[in-house]
């Protein structure tokens, strides 16, 4: 198993994040700290796993998890088959409202495509 993906060995922890002002980082340090919390440190960037990763990937994987073909994804989106072929390929954008459209169908957050 590659290291950046191994999980720690203890179960007793969950990683959580936060977005606060940085003038009260100290204080959040410190507090989360008396709840026996600790700084995770192992944490490796999403695009250093899957460098190759594209909106076309996210495409054809949400698809196949949903067990739609290209045609069936493009008949109830509304456009034609091409254009799904070629999202996933990356020869055509995909746009923030096609996101959308692609997203409610296949039941993920529409960034994903973007």
């Amino acid at each position: 198993m590659l290291e950046p993906t191994k999980k720690p060995t203890t179960t007793n922890y969950v990683e959580v994040s936060f977005c606060i002002p940085v003038e009260n980082l100290d204080k959040a340090k410190k507090a989360m700290a008396d709840y026996g919390a600790r700084e995770a440190t192992d944490s490796v960037p999403w695009e250093e796993i899957f460098p190759d990763f594209n909106p076309g990937i996210a495409l054809q994987g949400a698809r196949y998890r949903e067990s739609l073909t290209q045609k069936e994804l493009a008949k109830l989106i509304g456009i034609s088959q091409t254009h799904i072929s070629e999202m996933e390929h990356g020869k055509r954008p995909i746009g923030k409202e096609m996101a959308k459209r692609l997203a409610k169908v296949l039941h993920v957050g529409y960034k994903v495509f973007l």
